[in-house]
């Protein structure tokens, strides 16, 4: 058997595995621990190779095939430049989740993930503006490049900020998540535009997500539209109009157990893979 039929025979055990594409994955210098752990868990079990990036360590010129831009501090407002009721009541949350199995995840799991956020969180509600900068330059590069994108929260809304758009600067005073450390739970009902590759992706038009945000897309950026909306009207998800680029509002890395929210990942691997 020749080189080039091992290459495209799976069941060939001499054949060369197939590479996997750089995802690179952006966070904070201080802090940002967990939520590098389990981007990086979600990516490497999509069948991609996460490259962690952050100002201290910026590999300017590093090659990555798809960008994954985190959560974490708020974006700053001079970059872009503010009613919205209660989120899931008590009741919702008790009953978010009713198997056993679950009900374990959201008692045992989740807390103690949120405490672990809380541990190594770094901003305190302090701007990151080297990590700003950073990422501004790599969604610009990436967009350049149409390398695929996935914004996680504050991902979600830089890249809004990138393409012009504005933020509402905090919604701590018009909502409310109870009780803070059960915001981890999937328990907040999003619904999707069911003509958006998110919808394609995620399959039908409503998802339950977690919760950990303080600002909000306001203003849409060029060339982006929404994706998902919750309820109250507040955007949840936004993607480009042709770009594989896609923002959400909540965090589908800290849902391991939840097959849905990891087909975020497998489609970004899959991209970068078919953008080779």
């Amino acid at each position: 058997m020749t080189g080039s039929e091992r290459a495209t025979n799976t069941n060939d055990p001499l054949a060369p595995r197939p590479r996997r594409p750089v995802i690179a994955i952006t966070g904070p210098d201080q802090g940002g621990g967990p939520a590098w752990l389990f981007t990086a868990l979600a990516v490497w079990r999509a069948g991609g190779r996460p490259l962690r990036l952050r100002p201290g360590k910026p590999r300017s010129h590093c090659h990555f095939d798809g960008l994954v831009v985190g959560g974490g501090a708020d974006v700053d407002p001079e970059l872009y430049g503010e009613t919205l009721p209660e989120g899931p009541d008590a009741a919702s949350i008790r009953k978010a989740e009713r198997r056993l199995s679950q009900r374990l995840i959201g008692y045992l799991f989740y807390p103690a993930l949120w405490l672990l956020r809380r541990l190594f969180q770094s901003h305190g509600g302090v701007l990151d503006t080297d990590r700003d900068r950073l990422e501004k330059a790599l969604i610009h590069r990436a967009l350049d490049e149409h390398r695929p994108i996935l914004g996680i929260c504050r991902g979600m809304q830089l890249i809004n900020v990138v393409r012009g758009g504005t933020l509402q600067r905090d919604l701590a005073e018009f909502y409310v998540e109870t009780p803070q450390a059960r915001s981890l739970l999937p328990v907040k009902p999003v619904a999707l535009e069911p003509r958006s590759r998110l919808a394609d992706i995620l399959g039908d038009y409503t998802l339950h997500v977690n919760a950990l945000h303080n600002q909000a897309v306001d203003d849409l950026g060029r060339g982006l539209q929404v994706a998902g909306r919750e309820t109250t009207g507040v955007v949840q998800a936004i993607e480009a109009h042709h770009d594989w680029c896609i923002g959400v509002q909540w965090h589908p890395e800290y849902l391991p157990q939840k097959r849905r929210h990891q087909r975020l990942f497998h489609a970004l691997v899959q991209a970068a893979t078919q953008r080779d």
